[in-house]
């Protein structure tokens, strides 16, 4: 059995744990009876061409070491193909891999490849860009815009910086969203629509969300005064986001919508769609190797 392993050099925090993971890789998966090649990324998008080419050539298992945005890369070009894929979480969010219950130690993430437990998971897309966790809209798309202009825009550190210096001046937008199952039409604070339940970090936009049911997960955080954002913020972080008077929740394979010019991101990467979207889900697309999807609990009930 082959196995490809696609290192991004230069994301997540910490150069360590992508060396870690690549040490783990070559004592691990050999021994597994795993035949591995390792390749590095060279520019953006490179991760999409080495697993397409790596699907088409036969080979069985493409592994993913990097952050969200070498995930989604790696994943792009290896829906609705045969090959399987693995994921060593090394960036600073880890959204999918969180989502998916696997290990943020290497050899603990190895492990999860070598039993060989696979499932078939969604992915959506924004006008045709594809994202795998998360597509938002807002405050949040605002914070990843200011996060990416910094020249260190590394580490929860920063992103934590950011969402401050964003929070204090921003403003709400306005939204008209349609779905088969329902419409919303108003302000919000943020719009997600959501593969997987939460952005990274474990903090849950959408605690509701599965990446295998065929759906797009909606959450409209409307809250209007800093107490209401702080509150939203506050259950976002213990996986406690449920309906209420600042938030509504909408859930459809399709959804149209129709805003403001404005940042968005892609699993966090910024983006820039227009005025119109379109957000549609593409179920059973993907095999990745997994131990399983984990239900979201608020942290007091863990």
């Amino acid at each position: 059995m082959k196995a490809l392993l696609i290192v991004n050099p230069i994301s997540g925090t910490s150069a360590n744990a992508k060396q870690a993971a690549i040490n783990a890789a070559r004592e691990k998966l050999p021994k597994a009876g795993i035949d591995l090649e390792i390749v590095f990324t060279e520019h953006r998008g490179h991760a999409t061409e080495l697993a397409a080419n790596a699907a088409r050539s036969g080979t069985e298992i493409v592994i993913a070491a990097g952050g969200d945005g070498t995930v989604n890369e790696t994943a792009q070009g290896l829906v609705f193909t045969n090959a399987t894929m693995g994921i060593i979480p090394c960036g600073s969010g880890n959204g999918l891999a969180r989502h998916l219950a696997i290990p943020m130690k290497p050899e603990k993430a190895i492990d999860v490849i070598i039993k060989g437990r696979s499932e078939k998971i969604d992915y959506c897309t924004a006008n045709d860009e594809t994202f795998f966790c998360t597509f938002g809209m807002g405050f949040d798309a605002a914070v990843s815009d200011r996060f990416a202009s910094r020249p260190d825009s590394r580490g929860l550190r920063n992103y934590v910086r950011s969402a401050i210096e964003v929070f204090l001046t921003y403003k709400r937008q306005k939204y008209e969203i349609k779905t088969p199952n329902g419409d919303y039409r108003g302000p919000a604070f943020i719009v997600a629509c959501c593969n997987a339940s939460q952005y990274g970090n474990d903090a849950f936009i959408a605690p509701w969300a599965s990446v295998s049911d065929g759906m797009v997960d909606v959450t409209i955080l409307k809250s209007r005064t800093w107490l209401g954002h702080m509150l939203s913020g506050l259950q976002i972080m213990t996986g406690a986001l449920g309906e209420s008077s600042r938030v509504a929740h909408l859930r459809a394979p399709e959804v149209h919508i129709k805003r403001r010019p404005g940042p968005s991101h892609l699993d966090g990467e910024v983006a820039s769609l227009g005025q119109e979207i379109h957000v549609k889900c593409l179920n059973k697309a993907l095999k990745v190797f997994t131990p399983g999807e984990v239900k979201v609990k608020p942290f007091w009930r863990r």
